[in-house]
């Protein structure tokens, strides 16, 4: 397997954020148009909090910039260590459908229990993905001392 393999699920979460910015966008935009908000009415967040009533993929448009950012990260990693091998290909886009999962249920129906599920399923296959990066970088380090 190359390298790039690991690159894949980076870049599968690089769009899942710009989907879900198109989305918060085209809400927003028309929240504004059907209720004739002026853009300067909103130019805080917490004016906008007070004026938008559909606030989910705002929310989870800010999500993807939390714990992703360790993905990406572990992404990165893995390709310069080369640690790319099927176990953390596997745990890398099994982390994109879980984040997936979680902002198809944030931005459509919205059910807490729903969502959380989906969230604690990609925090501990992030954690096992870093614990597998770990490992093998502590074993590099151990066959190289």
């Amino acid at each position: 397997m190359t390298t790039y393999a690991i690159y894949f699920p980076a870049l599968a979460m690089v769009a899942l954020t710009f989907i879900v910015l198109g989305v918060m966008f085209k809400r927003r935009v028309a929240q504004m148009k059907r209720d004739r908000i002026h853009p300067q009415k909103v130019a805080t967040s917490q004016q906008a909090a007070a004026l938008y009533t559909d606030v989910s993929p705002a929310d989870n448009f800010r999500n993807l910039f939390e714990m992703p950012v360790l993905f990406y990260f572990a992404t990165t990693v893995a390709a310069i260590t080369d640690q790319t091998g099927p176990v953390v290909i596997g745990l890398a886009w099994a982390y994109v459908a879980a984040r997936a999962t979680h902002s198809f249920i944030h931005c459509t129906y919205n059910k807490v229990m729903h969502r959380f599920r989906a969230y604690a399923l990609s925090v501990f296959v992030l954690l096992a993905l870093w614990c597998v990066i770990g490992y093998g970088l502590l074993r590099q380090a151990m066959l190289s001392a």
